[in-house]
């Protein structure tokens, strides 16, 4: 029986950016340099292939610090934490290495600059998100003021209209975020942004990609985790961009074959913090069951490397 023609649009970028490349590193650097077990707080990053292959290898994932020893080692997870986590690691005396993105760092850092000239701080972006948390927590409470829609910002309570920053998540999804700045930038005109878009490059690029891609796709599916802010923002920027069935799925057997029937193109993507093995196995599942063209649609290049810390460069 001859299979029927499909074609696959591959999104280039995809899966994993240079954040989530150098956590997964830290991790593998820190259990070969100290043994296991290494302990991590939070999912190093939201993949649960990648938090399952790193628990084999020796890491425990735990919520709370207060969950770890204090004889071994912890790392923080890629979204960051408050500044009261490496606080009380350096209380107890324990060993820790912060994953945290240096584009996430980069937010705190510049959160902090506009405390220090007494600006209250509002913040783009999802409540309970780990980022999100972290974030926030760099500053004491009530500094950090979140919204998370352009109607939140009516109703945003500040303490001195003339004296506010703003700076974003860094997985939202650029053109809602874009939305959400025009209307604090409407309400309090004095407000000061960043010098630079805070939602990262890797995030840009893989939205970018799938506008590209989905216009021309009867499919789309995205390869990331629920828990993934970037993953979901990637369906949501395919649905907008023209594509009538757009999914998130964790692997190929999440696929919905009979949703699929009948069609004649799909885009593929991936969220950051997918890895490639899990692309190539969607990709394999429709080879299966297709005679299937793959055909790359690459919207940029990327050559980003972040440096792991020096803690794990310098012998035990």
């Amino acid at each position: 029986m001859t299979k029927p023609p499909l074609t696959l649009y591959l999104a280039a970028p995809r899966g994993f950016c240079a954040g989530v490349d150098r956590a997964i590193k830290i991790v593998e650097m820190a259990l070969e340099k100290w043994g296991a077990p290494v302990y991590v707080r939070h999912e190093i990053v939201h993949n649960k292939f990648v938090v399952d292959d790193l628990r084999a290898k020796g890491a425990v994932f735990v919520e709370e610090l207060e969950d770890c020893p204090d004889d071994r080692p912890v790392i923080f997870s890629a979204h960051g934490v408050p500044k009261s986590v490496p606080a009380a690691a350096q209380a107890r005396e324990m060993i820790y290495v912060d994953a945290t993105c240096p584009l996430v760092s980069k937010v705190h850092i510049e959160a902090q600059r506009h405390s220090d000239n007494g600006l209250q701080m509002i913040m783009i972006g999802h409540e309970g998100h780990p980022e999100t948390v972290g974030t926030m927590g760099q500053l004491p409470d009530g500094e950090v003021l979140l919204v998370e829609t352009v109607e939140d910002v009516a109703h945003v309570d500040v303490r001195d209209p003339a004296k506010l920053a703003f700076v974003t998540q860094t997985t939202l999804s650029v053109d809602d975020t874009k939305d959400i700045v025009a209307a604090l930038q409407a309400r309090f005109p004095g407000i000061v942004g960043p010098h630079k878009e805070d939602i990262c490059y890797a995030t840009t690029n893989r939205q970018e990609a799938v506008k590209a891609v989905a216009p021309k796709s009867d499919a789309m599916l995205v390869v990331g985790a629920p828990n993934s802010s970037n993953s979901k923002r990637l369906v949501e920027v395919a649905s907008r961009a023209g594509c009538n069935y757009a999914q998130l799925v964790q692997r190929a057997s999440d696929i919905d074959w009979r949703a699929l029937e009948g069609i004649r193109s799909v885009g593929i993507t991936a969220g950051a913090s997918a890895p490639d093995v899990l692309i190539t196995e969607v990709i394999d599942a429709f080879r299966a069951r297709f005679d299937a063209q793959v055909e790359v649609v690459e919207t940029a290049q990327e050559n980003v490397e972040f440096k792991v810390p020096r803690v794990l460069r310098q012998p035990a």
